[in-house]
């Protein structure tokens, strides 16, 4: 029976790559990868991926030697502004590794538990989300059952099913307000029901369109546009409105125009400037220190839901699963990651597989 070093083997001839050369790429030594191909040590899930990714391979297939029915298609994943509606395909090459690892950390994580229901309109994703839910908008979102993975690599917003459990995967960049609109943008694919979120040839534009509703009417709501005299508003009551919905300027007189609301010359012309600059200019911090800095901070932390990383290290105790791939999560060396773990296997098990694959 072929063996996961013999279905290695088999995808570096396709790939016309080294032994030697794939080592490098992977960030393997020549030695570990010949003793892994030959049987006398176990690969790990983080090794796996990247040389699926080096040999543009199945990583379901490599460690299973079936081709994995779930299997991401990426060959045109397109990339949408929701400001301007320009859609790309730029980074989607880049991207599918890293959502393979997000996906290898699922399967490793055991039983995946099964989401609830999810609010199917705005206002119900209001009222469970809470008040003031923009500051903690990944934390409220993980309340509804909702995961989100924030990593720096992703150059875009994901939506995606891992068993029956939902999962959101953001790109980690300072800027907080177009994470926003990025986190209600998917949370609207999920809510309303859309599947083939990563598509080819663009999208469904009718989805994106959707869903983009879906954002503009939990960011901001019409209800609460229209109650606004958009003619006499001040500078500062414009920037604390654009901080409370957290959303950027571009964002907030997009919504505008499809309402029909019409702005005085100068709320205009502060609509203009960029987000940051409105806010430094003219949004009256509540409270001493420096929110704004704070908040474009906090957009740059990576995150992986709690149960997730939970889930890990009780893997990782019971010697199902190695902390490679908590330690990519955690974005630490593997070697200074300390944790129960027993002594790890030569070998990959049927356990480890099971887990593994999920």
């Amino acid at each position: 029976m072929a063996t996961i070093g013999d279905r290695v083997r088999a995808a570096m001839s396709s790939a016309a790559i080294q032994q030697k050369q794939l080592a490098a790429s992977v960030g393997m030594t020549p030695d570990a990868l010949s003793r892994a191909l030959n049987g006398q040590r176990g690969f790990a899930a983080v090794e796996l991926a990247d040389i699926a990714r080096v040999l543009d391979a199945d990583i379901h297939e490599l460690i299973t030697g079936e081709p994995d029915p779930l299997r991401f298609t990426l060959s045109a994943r397109h990339s949408f502004d929701h400001a301007t509606g320009a859609r790309s395909v730029d980074g989607a090459a880049r991207d599918e590794p890293v959502l393979e690892n997000i996906r290898l950390a699922y399967a490793q994580a055991g039983e995946i538990p099964p989401n609830r229901e999810l609010p199917a309109t705005p206002a119900a994703a209001r009222e469970l989300l809470g008040d003031g839910f923009v500051p903690d908008f990944v934390q409220c979102l993980e309340g509804l059952d909702v995961d989100v993975v924030v990593v720096g690599e992703l150059s875009t917003a994901y939506t995606f099913l891992e068993g029956e459990r939902s999962v959101i995967a953001i790109q980690a960049t300072g800027n907080w307000f177009h994470q926003n609109w990025s986190l209600a943008h998917e949370l609207g694919h999920l809510a309303l029901g859309h599947r083939g979120v990563i598509v080819e040839n663009g999208g469904d534009g009718r989805d994106e369109a959707a869903a983009n509703a879906f954002a503009a009417e939990l960011l901001l709501p019409e209800r609460e546009m229209v109650a606004i005299d958009w003619r006499s508003i001040s500078l500062p009551e414009l920037a604390d409105l654009v901080w409370e919905a957290g959303v950027s300027t571009r964002a907030l007189r997009s919504r505008m125009d499809t309402l029909r609301l019409e702005p005085s010359e100068r709320v205009g012309a502060a609509l203009e400037l960029k987000t940051q600059t409105l806010l430094r200019k003219h949004w009256r911090a509540t409270r001493a220190g420096d929110p704004i800095t704070e908040r474009t901070t906090a957009a740059t932390a990576r995150a992986f839901p709690v149960w997730l990383r939970a889930a890990h290290l009780d893997e990782i105790a019971a010697g199902r699963i190695g902390k490679g791939t908590l330690a990519w999560m955690l974005e630490v060396d593997p070697e200074l990651l300390q944790v129960d773990e027993p002594a790890p296997p030569d070998q990959i098990s049927g356990a480890d597989l099971e887990a593994l694959l999920g």
